[in-house]
């Protein structure tokens, strides 16, 4: 039975809003059984006296309120400034700033997509794609035209050209610790693997060099995340890299070479923002929870999954990632995505090659 935003014992708009309450329940209503979210969002129309972490407060220009606004940020607030055709979020230090169309109901859609649990950046990217009626026009409301989406602003200038494209479809994808393990797995036949080799040690390029070597050996596709000087100079197949480094990377002079690039993501606002870059694939993640690295946000889970990937398949190749083993691989697979990456399943295996061969098995399924 599809979940609504309760009625009572909540505030959802202050000062309160009939109205708006109404238009949020009826879209929340069209949005799909989503577990309602324990985050204390109250979305603000005029700034209350003590405002708290989780009040969001609209204006229309943060000028406007001078000082106001830094001490609302102090308290833990967050602050939209929405315009007729941007939003722009200010909360925990950081800025998320959209272009595009706000629909009359867009204030009571941030509130059913904040219930259904997304983080207030993402509730934000997704209540602007939300268009008047919506929730009248199917069953199952739920954004999935990419061209109604948001564009992400102030970003670092794309590469003139795309990254070169890898397959649709990439398979499995062990992520390895060393070049000894990418050596080896690739031996198994996998086709797709990544090095993430954290530390830059002085080892690190004879680790680049054998996997880039390898790869070749294996007509494979060898990504190497992190260090793209590395990868650059030894001419891998392509990198992985995070949300931040998009900052700092050389994004066109790696696009210039030909090689492939991964972009992380975790949620609507850095998808868009890794479709800004036009990268070879895009990782989705993290799916369930994982012990190999400190993850920004909570697991995804397979019904987010299943909606990013209605939104991008066909747009860019995507990729699962996060805490995905023999036991939730069919279970991943089933929502159409068409890589897995893993890691433990393969370098914590009694059997590694007896878990590889397994794992290829789902894809054929």
């Amino acid at each position: 039975m599809t979940q609504t935003l309760p009625p009572t014992g909540r505030d959802l708009f202050w000062p309160p809003a009939d109205e708006l309450t109404e238009a949020a329940e009826r879209i929340r209503s069209r949005l799909g059984d989503w577990p309602t979210t324990h985050a204390p969002w109250r979305i603000c129309l005029t700034a209350p006296d003590e405002p708290n972490g989780g009040d969001l407060i609209i204006v229309a220009d943060l000028q406007h309120h001078g000082d106001h606004v830094a001490k609302w940020l102090v308290k833990g607030a967050g602050v939209i400034e929405a315009s007729d055709d941007s939003a722009t979020l200010h909360l925990g230090g950081e800025r998320y700033a959209l272009a595009g169309h706000l629909a009359e109901d867009w204030i009571a859609a941030l509130a059913a997509f904040l219930d259904c649990g997304f983080d207030p950046h993402d509730a934000l990217t997704l209540a602007m794609a939300w268009r008047d009626g919506d929730e009248t026009a199917h069953p199952d409301a739920w954004p999935t035209d990419l061209s109604r989406f948001p564009r992400v602003t102030g970003l670092p200038e794309a590469p003139s050209q795309p990254f070169a494209r890898c397959p649709d479809r990439l398979g499995l994808y062990p992520v390895l610790p060393t070049a000894d393990w990418v050596e080896r797995v690739l031996d198994f036949g996998v086709k797709t693997v990544q090095l993430r080799h954290k530390a830059a040690d002085a080892g690190l390029t004879g680790e680049i060099e054998r996997c880039v070597v390898a790869g070749r050996k294996h007509d494979a596709q060898v990504f190497i995340n992190d260090h793209w000087q590395a990868a650059l100079d030894a001419g891998a197949y392509g990198v992985h890299l995070g949300q931040e480094d998009v900052h700092t990377a050389d994004l066109h002079r790696l696009a210039a070479t030909g090689m492939r690039l991964g972009l992380s993501t975790h949620g609507y606002f850095e998808m868009l923002t890794a479709l800004h870059f036009r990268p070879s694939y895009i990782a989705l993640g993290a799916v369930f929870p994982t012990t190999t690295k400190v993850m920004p946000t909570a697991p995804q889970g397979l019904a987010r999954l299943a909606r990013y990937v209605k939104l991008l398949d066909g747009v860019v190749p995507l990729v699962a990632i996060g805490g995905i083993d023999g036991q939730v691989l069919p279970q991943v697979l089933a929502t159409g995505v068409g890589c897995a990456a893993v890691v433990r399943a393969v370098t914590e295996a009694a059997d590694p090659a007896a878990a590889v061969s397994a794992l290829q098995r789902a894809f054929l399924q």
